[in-house]
Order: C-alpha cells, then sequence, then structure tokens
C-alpha cells in the first residue's frame, strides 16, 4: 500500500487536499456568481502607461462580461482617467470602436466626441460642448452630464481600473504585499512589447489553470522546450488573494544555429542563455540561484505577471460567456538598439509564443471534456497548489458549488 504522499505546500499554507468539483468550471450559475462578487467589484488590469503616454492620448477596452467599455484617457495634468463609453445624450458610444477589443487614439486638445450629435467631453470627463444647447429644457444641465466614471489608479505603469463605483479597497489595499515584492523592477523600462489575442472556448479558469503550475512542462512543451525538462518549483508566497511561484531549470534548449546566434545577440528567452547579470527585487529569486529561470505572480482574479532576466511577460484572462474566454498574451523586452537585436528578440518571442500555443490548444478540449457532465471532480497534486489557492479565493468571494447551485460538490 503506499504511503500517502507529502502534501508540503498545501500544509505550508493550511489548504485543503480535497478534488475541486468539476461543475465550477460548467456551472452557469456559477459563472454568473464570478461576475457579479469578483469582476464587478476587483481591481481589473486595463492598460500599461507606455499605450497612452501623451495628453489626449486614449484606450477604449470592451469588457463584454459586463456589457460596458472603458475609455482610458491621459489629461493634460499627465493623469489617467476612466470612464464609461457611453454618451449622456442617447446612450451612443462616445468613442466608436473599431480595433475589435482595444481601440487606441489621440486627440491634441485631449477631448472626445460622440459622433452622433457632436457632444464634446474633456479627458476629466467634462462635458463641455453641447450643439444646440438653448433647445434643451431648464432642467438639463452640463454640470450633471460629464461621462461617467470609473474609479482608475496606476502601479508601476500598469493601469488598473474598478467597475464597482465605490470600490471596498483602494488599488494599494488589493495589491497588498505585491506592491513591495516587485519594488525596483523596472517595468517601463522594459516596453518593447509583442501582444497575442485569441478567443478560447473556455471557461476562463480553465485558461488561469493552465499557466498556473509546471506539472505539464516535460510533456506539452515537449517540442518547444525540450532542454526544460528537469525543473523544480520554489519561492511559493501566499500574498492575501495573490500568489507567486518561482521555476527553476539546470537546463536550456539545444544549442541550434539560429537559436545560437540570436542568443548571442540579445538574450531575450526563458528557453536559451539567461542575462544572469540583470537586477532583481530582492525578494525575487531572493538566493540568486543560477538556476532560477522566472517568477510568477497570480494577481487575482485573471492577471498573470511572470518576470525573468531582462523581461517580463504577461497572460490576461477575460471572461466572455460561461465558457468562452479571452486570452491576451504580452511579451516585453528593451527596446532593440539595432536591426539584429529586433531580429534576435523576434526570434525568442517566437518561440515563446510557440510554447503559449502549445498551452492554449489543450484548454477547449478540456472545457469540452468537462461539460460532458462524465466528470465530477478535478483532481490537484501538490505543486498545483496555485490552482488550489485560486479556486479557495474565489470560493471565499462567490461560495461553494453547493451554496450556489445546490450541487454537492
Amino acid at each position: 500500500m503506499n504511503a500517502e504522499p507529502d502534501m508540503k505546500f498545501h500544509r505550508r499554507f493550511d489548504l485543503p487536499f480535497d478534488p475541486i468539483p468539476a461543475a465550477a468550471y460548467t456551472s452557469q450559475e456559477y459563472y454568473n456568481r464570478e461576475i457579479e462578487t469578483i469582476f464587478k467589484k476587483d481591481w481589473l488590469w486595463l492598460a500599461r502607461d507606455e499605450e497612452i503616454p501623451n495628453a489626449g492620448d486614449y484606450k477604449v477596452k470592451r469588457l463584454g462580461f459586463a456589457n460596458t467599455a472603458i475609455i482610458l484617457i491621459r489629461g493634460k495634468d499627465g493623469k489617467v482617467r476612466g470612464f464609461h463609453n457611453i454618451c449622456r445624450h442617447r446612450g451612443n458610444k462616445v468613442i466608436t470602436e473599431t480595433g475589435g477589443e482595444e481601440t487606441f487614439g489621440s486627440n491634441r486638445a485631449a477631448v472626445v466626441m460622440c459622433r452622433f450629435h457632436g457632444w464634446v467631453y474633456n479627458a476629466e470627463g467634462k462635458l463641455v460642448e453641447v450643439p444646440e444647447r438653448e433647445k434643451f429644457p431648464n432642467c438639463f444641465s452640463k454640470d450633471d452630464n460629464g461621462l461617467i466614471p470609473v474609479p482608475t489608479d496606476v502601479w508601476e505603469g500598469f493601469i488598473f481600473i474598478n467597475l464597482n463605483p465605490t470600490p471596498e479597497k483602494t488599488l494599494t489595499e488589493f495589491l497588498g504585499p505585491v506592491i513591495e515584492h516587485y519594488e525596483g523592477f523596472p517595468f517601463g523600462e522594459l516596453s518593447e512589447v509583442r501582444t497575442y489575442y485569441a478567443e478560447i472556448k473556455s471557461n476562463w479558469k480553465v485558461g488561469m489553470d493552465a499557466f498556473m503550475e509546471g506539472y505539464h512542462v516535460p510533456t506539452i512543451h515537449a517540442g518547444s522546450f525540450p532542454g526544460l525538462t528537469n525543473y523544480w518549483q520554489g519561492d511559493i508566497t501566499i500574498q492575501g488573494d495573490h500568489r507567486s511561484i518561482a521555476f527553476y531549470t539546470d537546463g536550456v534548449n539545444p544549442e541550434t544555429p539560429v537559436g545560437t546566434l540570436a542568443n548571442s545577440i540579445f538574450r531575450s528567452s526563458i528557453a536559451l542563455e539567461r542575462d544572469t547579470s540583470f537586477e532583481l527585487p530582492k525578494l525575487v529569486n531572493p538566493d540568486r540561484s543560477p538556476f532560477w529561470g522566472f517568477e510568477q505572480m497570480t494577481v487575482f482574479p485573471q492577471t498573470l505577471i511572470h518576470v525573468g532576466h531582462g523581461l517580463w511577460f504577461t497572460h490576461v484572462f477575460w471572461p466572455v460567456t460561461q465558457d468562452t474566454c479571452l486570452w491576451e498574451g504580452k511579451y516585453f523586452l528593451p527596446k532593440p538598439k539595432t536591426n539584429s537585436q529586433r531580429w534576435a528578440q523576434h526570434y525568442a518571442t517566437l518561440l515563446q509564443r510557440n510554447a503559449w500555443l502549445e498551452d492554449t490548444a489543450t484548454m477547449e478540449d478540456t472545457q469540452t471534456a468537462l461539460k460532458s457532465g462524465v466528470l465530477d471532480k478535478v483532481n490537484l497534486q501538490d505543486e498545483e497548489i496555485m490552482l488550489r489557492h485560486q479556486y479557495e479565493v474565489i470560493k471565499r468571494r462567490v461560495g461553494s458549488l453547493e451554496d450556489v447551485t445546490g450541487e454537492i460538490a
């Protein structure tokens, strides 16, 4: 008879050992409750400072789960503010969304105008121009009809919004220890970004789960990362609703003519020889191990921030429907100074993209199988502790499956 394995990580953080109910990924009622108690209440990362650097620059982000879109606009005072993309006249969208999930633009006067009837709003959200104002009744006031604001705040260049008009916590309170953890990391200096999007037919949590553990690396990434088979996890921290984990390896990908050349020009991949001279915050790779590969921080509910030597990357999973999510992957590097460096970065980025495609390729199969109803539970091993903690945080917000749906987990 096999002895009970030592669930050292679960024991350390006093987390349950039991399986997760499969219906948490397929229940429409549970999904609805997640939207109301999490996504409409918590701070959500929407943009980077570098995307709207100048006065009058704006980004519009569509949030399908909330049936709204958010305007982020930088004012002449340098401050970024958020507003719902809806005109106070007849409800038309102030900015026509032309870029799919995201739309960018700029106005030197730092104003936006609804194309339907020409109402004009400034970057502070105030209604500044109403054509034929004299034809509106006396009860109408421009002061009372500015854009509807959305709480907005910035940490380390990450622009967050909160769909709750009166958030229960400030962004600083929400992030808590995450702020100190990454103090000094030059997110803004590593601003050369490659971005990938995909609408995936899976629950948003299935997407998150695929990126929150290293158990899958030797199998699913045998093609992209054949040299990273010997890995281990460490530096696990639970930081309120958030959590971090570091991945170590004593290997890199086998040398190839193209890979070796790219790496000699610019070290910008976690799978190739890494630039270990890059200074990290004191709480990241605290022992300064030469085997450290990268660290992942899950910022609840749906943002994954990975930091490495001279690079960082993110994954965000936006709920669209109960069984559909939008995945956004972004890879950040230093600005290249030569065409050779740009080429080397492209090589590293494509290597990473291939690995991400391997990850995302599992998600729709997972959701389809779960929706069959054949499986009643999802089993986790000890090193899948990030998934466990995510589920426990969700359960604290939403309630247990039985509480929400009446189903016994």
